[in-house]
């Protein structure tokens, strides 16, 4: 089984949500599941039917959640290099297409958020800077076609 890398806080975050699906949203939708049941004829039951949907899923979030708590390798993003790119650093680049400045920190894949400046260090442009150090340029195919960046700096 792959190890996934995770910061602590990423890990708590998932543990966290893990807690309330389990002990919030799976017992309310028991009870939706009941009270729909009370209404009648199951098989013309609308509410009956959306609550069963709504258990399928927060069981699949469910089993989801625990293989990622399983996977996962909490790294310390405080240690380590700071000369080069590794997990958990934040990187500034200049986008060489756009000359514009981007700052991205490498995460795993469970806390990535590109919105908000988190990329994952299995993405492509994750997989370009790894080990990359400041000054170097950086060509990365993505769907939208190659992008080109330099590493302006890293901490």
């Amino acid at each position: 089984m792959e190890r996934i890398p995770i910061t602590k806080q990423g890990l708590d975050k998932i543990k966290a949500e893990l807690i309330h699906l389990e002990g919030i949203e799976r017992p309310r939708n028991i009870r939706a599941i009941e009270e729909a049941r009370g209404h009648g004829d199951l098989s013309e039951n609308a509410e009956y039917h959306a609550a069963k949907e709504t258990q399928s899923f927060i069981e699949g979030k469910i089993n989801e959640l625990r293989a990622a708590i399983g996977r996962s390798e909490v790294l310390d993003i405080e240690t380590g290099p700071t000369d080069r790119v590794v997990f958990g650093r934040t990187v500034l680049l200049y986008d060489v297409n756009t000359e514009e400045k981007v700052t991205y920190q490498l995460l795993g894949p469970y806390e990535s958020d590109p919105e908000k400046g988190k990329i994952s260090v299995t993405s492509p442009l994750g997989q370009a800077l790894i080990g990359r150090e400041a000054g170097e340029e950086v060509r990365v195919r993505t769907p939208g076609g190659i992008q080109e960046f330099e590493i302006v700096e890293i901490r």
